[in-house]
């Protein structure tokens, strides 16, 4: 009597550890909740990505307005393969970490959007140097960043470190890393001035 109860209580102990082990096995397996999607991406207009120097300039013009002016989100997702990234980098202010946040175009203008039709953002490209080889192109772009456009002092200057990709009909944005200036690190001179 006593092994049999001591049994069925193991079987039982047994059978409801079964039980959340498979359920939790379900759970792990299940798909997370995909992302809204985003709108669907209307036709480059040639003139935007046509050239290297054309969609550097269409890169900046795109998230560049004053306060109160809406930015024209379509173009900006016509300028970034489907699968680019966005990637700002720095320290993290309360912990002191450096990194990396990794953001689909769509992130970016979600996330950034409000912030620069709210508060105005212009940024310009003072300097560039590029590496082209084949269909690719790695551009670091010296960017000054202001509030308005007739501000005289930026409000900070980084590089834009730009990967692109010409797959024979136009150019593609890839991934854009960005780090702002900061005393620990100052822009060197090369970066400053064209050749």
């Amino acid at each position: 009597m006593f092994w049999r109860l001591v049994v069925e209580s193991g079987m039982k102990l047994l059978t409801i550890g079964l039980l959340i082990f498979l359920s939790s096995v379900s759970i792990l397996a299940q798909t997370p909740a995909a992302s809204p999607a985003p709108p669907p991406v209307k036709e480059a207009t040639p003139a935007d990505v046509g050239s290297l120097d054309a969609i550097m300039k269409a890169v900046y013009d795109v998230i560049s307005g004053d306060a109160g002016q809406k930015r024209d989100w379509d173009r900006f997702r016509t300028l970034f393969h489907p699968d680019a990234k966005l990637i700002p980098t720095g320290k993290n202010a309360q912990t002191g970490v450096i990194g990396a946040r990794f953001l689909s175009p769509e992130d970016y203008i979600q996330r950034a959007g409000p912030n620069l039709e709210k508060n105005g953002f212009h940024e310009r490209e003072l300097t560039r140097k590029v590496d082209q080889y084949g269909n690719i192109a790695q551009v670091f772009s010296t960017y000054l960043s202001f509030h308005k456009k007739d501000d005289k002092e930026p409000f900070v200057r980084g590089i834009n470190s730009i990967q692109l990709l010409n797959d024979g009909q136009r150019w593609w944005v890839q991934s854009l890393v960005w780090q702002a200036e900061t005393d620990r690190y100052p822009l060197p001179e090369r970066y400053l001035k064209n050749p």
